[in-house]
């Protein structure tokens, strides 16, 4: 996966590290995620609600986003567009503390990703684009219903019947045709 450039997804929150524990924030997310990944084909504004809250050593980010993505189905081999719906839930962690500046140290536990930087900004864009591709359908359909293409000529069978007729047995298994 070769990432492309990142939408600027980035949050100060300054304000909300300096408020007590279970302060909240919230909000509603538009932005436009094209390029974020070279393996992406982003269709659609990336939108949903936001909320963040204050804990006692980072802020929890919850989101419910939606965008849609160009994708290829796995029967037919033709383009589609299709909803995807993700659900964040991370916290981020500050590298400095709020009221002395005094740098903290990063944990093994913490991912890169979830990070507040020195100027007291979280950026969303990696933990959204891991989200999307945790969402992908491993096996993309146009419609639930789609024949696919036939295994002989590679007609899509969304055209019409293709004019194969003989069925192409596997010669391993002819043997147990002759016993039927």
């Amino acid at each position: 996966m070769t990432q492309g450039k990142h939408p600027d997804m980035k949050i100060n929150v300054a304000q909300l590290l300096k408020e007590p524990t279970g302060a909240v924030r919230r909000g509603n997310l538009s932005e436009d995620i094209t390029g974020m990944d070279d393996d992406l084909e982003i269709k659609s504004l990336l939108t949903g609600p936001l909320k963040m809250i204050r804990t006692a050593d980072s802020i929890l980010v919850t989101a419910s986003l939606r965008t849609a993505l160009g994708l290829q189905c796995s029967r037919c081999l033709e383009p589609f567009s299709a909803p995807v719906e993700l659900e964040i839930e991370e916290e981020f962690y500050p590298r400095v503390d709020i009221h002395t500046g005094a740098k903290i140290p990063v944990t093994q536990t913490e991912e890169e990703a979830a990070i507040i930087d020195e100027q007291h900004v979280l950026d969303l864009a990696e933990v959204v684009r891991q989200a999307i591709f945790l969402a992908l359908p491993m096996h993309p359909l146009c419609t639930e219903d789609c024949a696919g293409l036939c295994s002989q000529c590679g007609q899509n069978f969304k055209d019409g019947p293709c004019e194969c007729t003989a069925e192409v047995v596997d010669p391993r298994l002819e043997i147990l045709k002759q016993l039927l």
